[in-house]
């Protein structure tokens, strides 16, 4: 069985990124990950450039949203702006031909009722034009996190579920997120499709600490906490494209690409 393996690269030129790594798709973001600005184009060509480029290279492209994306808070000045980033990072991805834009569950504060949470992810779902699919991702830490444990992730799907829409929302498992928010590697595939009926994505990385730590360390391969037998296990069971969000280069990527391959 041959799985596409890419990687997290930066989105100046993700192109001569993905051939640096001989990688049949790239991910990367659109602007700042930290910023509430919108989504910007750092390719030269712009928009209409990096899509007929990646096209012409038969490279596929993935766009992470930014990080302070959270449309599950009750905190209005939080998730309002946060929809409408969801939204222009949606056109912007859409523009680009993207697989995909890759988003992490968000939160509530800790005084909330997580149920507050889900309904804001289905009204967010709802009040979204979906051009693309839109990838929930699981996050690592936090224990009002919408995303981190399955409970919580299933509690999202039934509240989504009932959106219109849903049918362009998918699921991203991230390995290092699942081993830092404490959910057993062993069976994580199958409790997730259980949840999602499907795993569209997934960020394969290592993990610097420990075992149900919440901290999103990304290591390399064979550098972290994470048993290797296991990582492989996860990424030849979800059966998706990967995308190694790993410290690192073109070099070190490739190396991690070549471990992961070897234990495929």
């Amino acid at each position: 069985m041959t799985i596409a393996i890419g990687a997290h690269v930066d989105q100046t030129d993700p192109i001569a990124e993905a051939k640096a790594r001989n990688a049949p798709h790239v991910q990367f973001f659109l602007g700042d990950p930290q910023g509430y600005q919108g989504p910007e184009f750092r390719y030269a060509g712009g928009a209409e450039g990096l899509r007929a480029d990646a096209e012409a290279a038969g490279i596929s492209l993935y766009v992470h949203a930014p990080y302070i994306v959270n449309v599950a808070t009750t905190n209005n000045r939080i998730r309002i702006p946060s929809r409408k980033l969801l939204q222009t990072h949606v056109d912007a991805a859409a523009s680009i031909g993207a697989k995909g834009l890759i988003v992490h569950g968000g939160h509530v504060n800790k005084e909330d009722d997580p149920a507050k949470g889900f309904d804001n992810w289905r009204k967010a779902v709802e009040a979204t034009d979906l051009k693309l699919p839109l990838l929930i991702e699981n996050t690592a830490g936090g224990d009002n996190a919408m995303t981190r444990y399955l409970e919580r992730i299933a509690r999202v799907w039934d509240a989504i579920s009932a959106a219109e829409g849903f049918d362009m929302v998918g699921f991203c498992l991230d390995t290092c997120h699942a081993h830092a928010g404490g959910n057993s590697l062993e069976t994580v595939v199958a409790d997730v499709r259980k949840i999602t009926g499907k795993i569209d994505l997934v960020h394969c990385n290592d993990s610097r600490d420990e075992f149900d730590s919440g901290a999103d360390r990304h290591a390399n391969f064979g550098a972290g906490k994470i048993d290797p037998d296991l990582l492989a296990a996860v990424v030849r069971d979800a059966g998706a494209p990967v995308v190694c969000e790993t410290p690192g280069g073109a070099d070190e990527h490739t190396a991690d690409f070549a471990w992961l391959r070897e234990r495929l």
